[in-house]
């Protein structure tokens, strides 16, 4: 006997009608109406699936360009000072998260930057090269033969992003001028501390922030400039980026008070919120798409249990419950939802993991450019489909089809056989 008909009659009955709407034997409207409730909950899904893999590719290729210039992780001094023991800080951290692949110090300061009339507010860091590389993809990122090694103790070299470069109109080997906070104080005044350095390298990134407002020396040459004694935090990377955060609290809780744990994400605090914002807010008016197509099974099932009252009398005579005839509608609107919600999946998967073929097609057919070079640094349509968006999609989906049938098919169990079977 083949499995089919060890389901209970309650699924077989249920599937029967679904398959019987869908060839439009009885009703061709009600066999309209149902396709296109179908179609509508898999465009929806698609939809959904697609929109979210876009946004997580362009938040992926963000996050991998402001992470080619900054450290997942920085212990400072709260005090702004310099650290006692910057390599038994690391040593500690290393024992307390394992996941820590890298650990370099550094003096960062904002300090201004003049090459002739031109000035601009910058952030210099000084940086151990051959510890830098192992922290960041930035060595990747300079331009022509600029190398982090050409940054050597007392010969004031300094490497600057694309952007400021730009600005101040300086290339390789163009002397810079550093301006430094706090000057010093003489018989005439209070006069700024100034100190000459010879630009060797130009990096670019592909993120403006970094690329227009980052310079970066040894960290040696930071530390006389500054005047701090010796590096004032610790740059760490870990072995999974998005432990970062929950790495930062831990190690809040458990470094002394005065060092100061900051991660990528609260450094670049307002670009991460209003990204999760934006994600969440997309999900959210893309669900209602999908309920809204989940809940035309609510007609589709009403115009169906109108369509089969005479049916249902029958099984109702034949000694069908309430509850049974209540399960065949159940039945048949879940089927249509799951056919609906796994549509779309598929369709919404064969998209997005293919979108960097499709999108130039479109392109290429229409003869527009969605990313214009000139204006945009990504110049392709970037996806990044994640198990973790897909999954709650489609379960959200088959959720609300089964609350669309509900209502309607605690109404098929409230037929009356008598009435039904009257005018017969």
């Amino acid at each position: 006997m083949s499995s089919r008909f060890s389901l209970p009659f309650e699924w077989q009955v249920g599937w029967r009608y679904t398959r019987a709407g869908r060839a439009g034997r009885r009703n061709g409207f009600i066999s309209f109406i149902s396709l296109v409730s179908v179609i509508g909950i898999g465009l929806g899904v698609a939809a959904l699936i697609i929109v979210l893999s876009v946004m997580n590719g362009f938040q992926k290729e963000v996050r991998d360009r402001m992470l080619s210039a900054i450290a997942h992780l920085e212990l400072r001094d709260a005090a702004a000072g310099a650290l006692e023991d910057w390599s038994a800080l690391a040593a500690q951290v290393r024992r307390l998260a394992p996941g820590v692949q890298a650990a370099a110090p550094f003096v960062a300061q904002q300090s201004l930057l003049a090459r002739g009339e031109v000035m601009r507010g910058v952030i210099v860091k000084g940086v151990e090269p051959g510890a830098e590389v192992g922290l960041t993809d930035l060595a990747r990122s300079l331009q022509a033969d600029g190398s982090l090694e050409r940054l050597q103790p007392g010969e004031w070299k300094i490497i600057l992003g694309s952007e400021l470069a730009r600005a101040l109109g300086a290339r390789v080997g163009d002397p810079v001028t550093v301006i430094a906070p706090g000057g010093q104080v003489t018989p005439a005044g209070v006069v700024p501390r100034l100190k000459q350095f010879t630009v060797t390298g130009v990096f670019n990134v592909g993120h403006y922030e970094y690329d227009s407002s980052l310079a970066l020396i040894h960290l040696d040459d930071a530390a006389r400039l500054f005047r701090t004694g010796g590096p004032t935090g610790v740059q760490l990377r870990l072995a999974d980026l998005h432990q970062a955060r929950a790495l930062g609290d831990q190690l809040a809780g458990q470094l002394p008070p005065q060092v100061l744990v900051r991660d990528w994400t609260r450094t670049n605090a307002a670009w991460y919120d209003a990204v999760q914002i934006e994600k969440r807010m997309m999900f959210i008016i893309l669900t209602l798409i999908v309920a809204v197509a989940a809940f035309n099974l609510v007609s589709t099932l009403v115009m169906t249990v109108t369509d089969k009252r005479a049916d249902i009398a029958i099984l109702r005579t034949l000694g069908a419950s309430p509850r049974s005839i209540m399960a065949i509608f159940v039945v048949q609107g879940a089927a249509s939802g799951l056919i609906g919600t796994l549509a779309g999946v598929l369709g919404g998967m064969a998209i997005a993991f293919h979108i960097d073929v499709i999108v130039p097609a479109i392109e290429q057919a229409l003869g527009v450019a969605f990313l214009p070079g000139s204006i945009y640094l990504i110049t392709r349509m970037p996806s990044d489909p994640q198990a973790a968006d897909i999954v709650p999609i489609a379960c959200i989906s088959v959720a609300l089809a089964f609350a669309a049938t509900l209502y309607p098919s605690w109404r098929a169990s409230r037929v009356n056989p008598a009435e039904a079977l009257r005018y017969e």
